[in-house]
């Protein structure tokens, strides 16, 4: 029998859940272990005689402690929302979104789960989830006033944006879908423990039956990370639940527009290996009942469970929208009729669980508890100014520092080797010093079907920088990916938030951009965003820029300026063998998430080969080179016009003119204080960059100069940059397109003249 056929079995044995299950006897009786979750795999095919029956959904029993404890939480979420609602009319908070009506099915999650021990990526509308696992009304509030004392973010996010390190709740972001990726490489970061013997002892608060929680509302299953992250999940078997929050709407876009068929049940119901489910997500026995099931699936280790609740929107999405605009009133009615706090605390009363005055008691006591809360948070104190740049980088290892400049102790050994050797050289001493350093990427294995590999030479890579890392350290530890730039970067920020260290390969800078939200939104502000209560520190290598002779369009990129000016992110810009080693062996070992650009053109020319530098070579961020000493014209440059300048410098010199010339080698930082040195000694200096003139990289450089050393200078500053279009394919128009060493020299000459 198809594991379609099978799970189509499942679905159609689990039928509603009934409604005399719920008695007051039930209520009494001590509450079973659960029942093991159906397995999805090929099974015997039944002999026609002998139909399976369809067996109920034993509903779960529980005590009347239990009940009320369901019902306090619930009702403790709803309250808190009308208590932000309130103070935001009082414009006492700036913002509130609310997490009404989902209510039931995330008190069922939170109490199948292990708060501190499974890892929970939630979503703006899991108020109810976060209480359950044990954050406070006061917590909450905290975030809600901005205080600094907020355990979610410290004041840095809007309200509901959850996040708890004592919990396991990774810190969340406002784009919708961002995170299931993340709890992806989560899940994953536990998958590859099980198979890196050494990372046992490395890896923090790890698990053999540790679950990923990571919830999402419907508008989001629209998105493509989304369907990426039920791909690997389902490929690797990860233990994910996905929970899927169906009210019907993203903001005022109703389901049936989202969704081809209005139901994302069926859209998913293809991909292997995941079980698959759905609940009504108002009804909290019907959602713990679901919940255990699919929990205990990924305890198994049988691979991703998929829940898909329908619920309610009893509010506006937020406080900035009025859904009286676009929702009937009949059909808001309707939904009103199904809200689970009423349901259910009228179901206890008729069940005999609590009388009336007894529920008015439970609810005054929480009420209170919320009023205390809220006052505690206003009382509290907000962030101090001075805080605002803190943890925009680690606070603990300092990457500028003299910890990793090892220039002035090298000894250079053996026959020299190009930019790509010595990347590779790197790569495999850091590989073999630490078990937390994984390689993943587009074609960076050698071959991902090992039966092979012993049968051919092996990729390693477009380039061959990654060649025979999967053969020396396995394919736990160097495999490649989809082609899917967000799945390589985001799997990558929930690996190294668990504390692995990814260093990942983007094919080309000209395909980064479908992994921009993942590193603007998600990478670099994971730190910052969460007060430092999680990181994510990876590097991304990456090839970039032309002169290669028929890129063209989509293989000549060099827009480094989109990623110099992203706060937390280190830009790293080698132009050498030598730079390339020691630069990434920093990076590897640095605590921030580095983009380290890797100059096609540059891989293997002759004249930046350099010999082995040794294991522990490393250049320190933020500290420039003196390629060329001179007297009458600085040159700041990086990349491939480093060797474009020198060329230049050298017809200069022929001409008497003296070029100085400064490779930056690292982009963000940058090393002002050389750039300010150069520039007091020559009194005139070009920015020359592979980047469009207009708003490339130079143009901060060449500002920052005329502001503060403009004293210094003896003639204006003068930049040399690639057109302002693309990079075409026919050899002259390339060259036409970026700047030669022609280009630089007649700058030199125009400007010592001036």
């Amino acid at each position: 029998m198809s594991d379609t056929k099978v799970l189509r079995l499942v679905k159609k044995s689990e039928g509603g859940l009934p409604e005399k299950a719920f008695t007051a006897k039930a209520v009494a009786r001590a509450e079973p272990k659960p029942a093991p979750a159906p397995v999805i795999r090929p099974a015997p095919q039944p002999r026609p005689q002998k139909q399976q029956k369809p067996r109920e959904r034993e509903s779960p029993k529980l005590s009347r402690e239990q009940m009320l404890q369901i019902f306090g939480t619930m009702y403790r979420s709803r309250r808190l929302d009308d208590k932000e609602i309130q103070m935001k009319g009082q414009n006492r908070i700036f913002f509130q979104i609310s997490g009404a009506g989902h209510e039931a099915i995330l008190v069922a999650a939170g109490m199948c789960m292990k708060p501190g021990y499974d890892w929970f990526y939630p979503y703006y509308r899991d108020r109810a989830l976060c209480l359950q696992l044990g954050m406070t009304p006061l917590e909450m509030l905290l975030s809600s006033v901005g205080a600094e004392a907020d355990p979610n973010s410290h004041g840095r996010q809007m309200p509901s944006h959850w996040g708890h390190s004592k919990l396991n709740i990774v810190s969340q972001s406002s784009p919708t879908g961002t995170q299931l990726l993340q709890a992806v490489g989560c899940a994953e970061a536990g998958y590859r423990v099980k198979l890196i013997k050494d990372l046992k002892k490395r890896i923090r608060k790890f698990h053999n039956d540790e679950v990923v929680y990571v919830s999402l509302g419907d508008g989001t299953t629209s998105e493509g990370e989304f369907w990426e992250a039920l791909n690997t999940a389902c490929n690797l078997k990860l233990p994910v639940v996905f929970l899927v929050e169906d009210n019907g709407y993203a903001i005022s876009v109703p389901v049936e527009v989202q969704t081809a068929g209005g139901d994302i049940s069926r859209l998913v119901k293809g991909f292997p290996n995941l079980f698959a489910q759905r609940c009504d997500g108002t009804d909290p026995l019907d959602s713990l009942a679901t919940m255990r099931r699919a929990v205990e699936n990924c305890r198994r280790n049988r691979g991703p469970s998929f829940v898909h609740a329908k619920v309610i929107r009893p509010y506006s999405h937020s406080l900035s929208d009025d859904e009286k605009l676009y929702r009937a009133d009949e059909e808001r009615t309707s939904d009103a009729e199904r809200d689970p706090i009423k349901r259910f605390g009228a179901r206890l009363i008729d069940e005999g669980v609590i009388d009336q005055d007894g529920l008015q008691k439970l609810k005054d006591g929480i009420d209170q508890e919320v009023n205390d809360a809220a006052d505690a948070a206003l009382a509290s104190l907000q962030p101090a100014p001075e805080t605002a740049t803190a943890f925009v980088y680690s606070p603990d290892v300092d990457p500028t520092s003299k910890d990793f400049d090892t220039e002035d102790k090298v000894e250079l050994t053996g026959n020299p080797g190009t930019m790509v050797d010595l990347i590779n050289r790197c790569l495999h001493t850091e590989m073999k010093r630490d078990p937390r350093v994984i390689v993943f990427g587009e074609d960076v294995a050698d071959c991902s079907r090992e039966q092979s590999l012993e049968k051919v030479k092996g990729k390693g890579g477009v380039f061959k920088v990654t060649a025979n890392l999967q053969r020396e350290f396995g394919s736990a530890r160097a495999f490649n990916s989809p082609l899917a730039e967000a799945n390589i970067v985001g799997r990558a920020i929930g690996m190294a938030t668990r504390g692995m260290k990814p260093v990942v390969e983007i094919q080309f800078f000209d395909y980064i951009w479908p992994a921009m939200h993942q590193i603007r939104n998600e990478l670099a502000l994971m730190r910052w965003r969460s007060g430092n209560e999680f990181s994510a520190p990876m590097v991304m290598r990456v090839p970039v820029g032309g002169y290669l002779k028929g890129g063209a369009v989509y293989h000549s990129q060099s827009g480094v300026s989109t990623f110099t000016q992203i706060p937390g992110l280190r830009v790293v810009y080698p132009s050498n063998a030598l730079d390339a080693n020691g630069l990434l062996r920093t990076s590897i070992r640095c605590d921030d998430p580095v983009l380290f650009l890797e100059h096609k053109h540059l891989y293997r020319q002759a004249y930046n080969k350099s010999q082995y530098p040794g294991d522990e070579f490393m250049v320190p961020f933020g500290k420039a080179r003196t390629v060329r000493e001179g007297a009458d014209l600085s040159i700041i440059t990086y990349g491939a016009l480093v060797q474009r300048s020198l060329v230049a410098a050298k017809e200069a010199d022929k001409q008497g003119t003296s070029v100085e010339i400064i490779d930056l080698r690292t982009l963000s930082p940058y090393d002002w204080n050389a750039i300010a040195e150069s520039v007091k000694k020559t009194s005139r200096v070009i920015v020359a960059h592979e980047d469009s003139l207009s708003w490339g990289y130079g143009a901060e450089i060449a500002a920052r100069i005329s502001n503060e050393l403009f004293e210094y200078l003896d003639a204006p500053v003068r930049r040399v940059g690639a057109l302002d279009t693309f990079v075409g394919y026919a050899p002259q128009l390339e060259d036409a397109i970026l700047p030669q060493s022609a280009d630089v020299l007649a700058a030199i000459n125009e400007l010592h003249a001036y």
